[in-house]
Formats: C-alpha cells, sequence, structure tokens
C-alpha cells in the first residue's frame, strides 16, 4: 500500500539519535552557554554526562572484581551515585530540577542550600561546579538578592557600593569592579597638576613640554659630568685650531 508521498517505501517515523547523544553535543552547550562568561577550567572531555548537572567532580572508575575462592578478576566499572533533586534557591524564588550526585547532595546540605554551593568562592568549588553549576552560579548571580548581597559586603569591607548587575569574569570575580579601576586609572592620567581635566591637545603640549625638560637635564648632567682639567684641554685645542683655521693677511 502506498504512501502519502506516493513512495512504496514507508514513511520514517522515529530517529536513530538518542537524546542524551544530541543533549550531550558541543553545539548544544554552546547555545545554553552563549550569553555566560567563560568556564575557566572548560567542559568535560570524556565524561560528558558532568556537563548536565551537579557532580561534584565524580566521575565513572573502573576496576576489578575479585573472588574469594580463586581469586579471579572480572572488570566492572563504578558509575557516580546520581540523583534527580528539585532543590530551592532563594535567590530565584522557586525549586530547580537538577541532576546531583549523593556527594554533592551532602555538601548543599552542609553549606545550608543550593546558592550557597553555588556562589562558593574557592577554586576546588569551581572547579566540580561543572559546565551547569557555572551556568547556575551565573544566573543566580543576575538577581537583585545576590547583588544587594555583593554590595553590603562592599559595604562592611570599606568599599563603594557598586550598582548594576554583577557580571562574572574568567576568574570568577567581577567585571564591573576590574572596568572601574581601568576608568579610574584612565581619569588619573588625564588630569593636569591643577587637578583639572586635559584636552588631547593640552595633553599633547605637556608631553613635549615634559620632553624638552628631561633632554635638558641630561645635557645639564652631561656637562657636570666633564673632568675640569679635559674642559681646559678641550678649550686649548679649540683655539690652536681657530688659529689654524684663520686666512692669512698679505
Amino acid at each position: 500500500m502506498n504512501n502519502l508521498h506516493g513512495s512504496l517505501t514507508p514513511a520514517r517515523l522515529f530517529s536513530s539519535t538518542t537524546s542524551h547523544f544530541a543533549r550531550g553535543s558541543r553545539s548544544t552547550l554552546e547555545r545554553l552557554h552563549r550569553d555566560v562568561p567563560e568556564y575557566p577550567y572548560g567542559p568535560a572531555l570524556w565524561y560528558k554526562k558532568a556537563n548536565f548537572g551537579l557532580y561534584g567532580g565524580s566521575h565513572i572508575q573502573f576496576g576489578n572484581t575479585v573472588s574469594e575462592k580463586f581469586e579471579l578478576k572480572n572488570r566492572r566499572r563504578w558509575k557516580p551515585n546520581v540523583h534527580n533533586k528539585q532543590l530551592w534557591s532563594a535567590s530565584l524564588g522557586r525549586f530547580l530540577r537538577v541532576k546531583i550526585t549523593a556527594r554533592a547532595l551532602r555538601t548543599v546540605d552542609k553549606v545550608g542550600g543550593l546558592d550557597e554551593y553555588l556562589l562558593g568562592e574557592k577554586p576546588a568549588r569551581l572547579k566540580e561546579l561543572g559546565m551547569s553549576g557555572w551556568l547556575l552560579r551565573w544566573r543566580i548571580m543576575q538577581t537583585e538578592v545576590v547583588r544587594e548581597r555583593f554590595r553590603a559586603e562592599r559595604v562592611r569591607l570599606g568599599l563603594s557600593p557598586a550598582n548594576g548587575a554583577v557580571r562574572v569574569g574568567k576568574e570568577g570575580g567581577s567585571v564591573e569592579k576590574e572596568a572601574e579601576e581601568a576608568e579610574e586609572m584612565e581619569e588619573e592620567e588625564r588630569r593636569g597638576p591643577d587637578g583639572r581635566f586635559l584636552t588631547a591637545k593640552e595633553l599633547r603640549q605637556e608631553i613635549e613640554g615634559l620632553d624638552r625638560e628631561l633632554d635638558d637635564r641630561e645635557a645639564a648632567a652631561d656637562r657636570d659630568d666633564v673632568d675640569p682639567d679635559e674642559a681646559v684641554d678641550a678649550e686649548g685645542e679649540r683655539k690652536d685650531h681657530s688659529k689654524r683655521t684663520q686666512p692669512l693677511s698679505l
């Protein structure tokens, strides 16, 4: 019996590509992390399931099972103890369904919640977050609750409170702080002796004046380094040379 397309071959109603393979592709990671700062440690290369959950640094392990009587060895592997859990995020105000290992779940309970686990600042914590944890960390850092927390922390440390969203840099720091420091350095370079901002023309003239002053100082230092006896000899040689070069009067 022919199908709707008029062909003798039946229409293909399924796909041979598994959902896990499609989800674990590099293009999917690039799409999810398009607007997120680059993860310092990069994606997992050989155990790619860790890119889509909070695995806490756990990965598949290999070994042997040994019989007690004849000590026969059989190859086997140990997979991480992964669970699907709904964890509460105080900053987002809702539950998040995540894949998390039992090891990471104990750490979440110990530190006091999912937000505290994701906002850890130590390099070991950042390394065990993985690509999925890094994405969740960036999302909660854009909320008003976390931004207010960072402002209060800056005030406690005696720093000026920064307004606006807190964006994560390559090393996990604040991008706004780096931009403020660069802007302050640029402003200091453009200020004159009286504290007034200089135009491009005035700045160029000031630089030329400083260059002339340095040249005059170097010339004065060279004159001070000349020995008096050598200066007298040089002056005598110049006088003799001038006498020899004068034309004879007939």
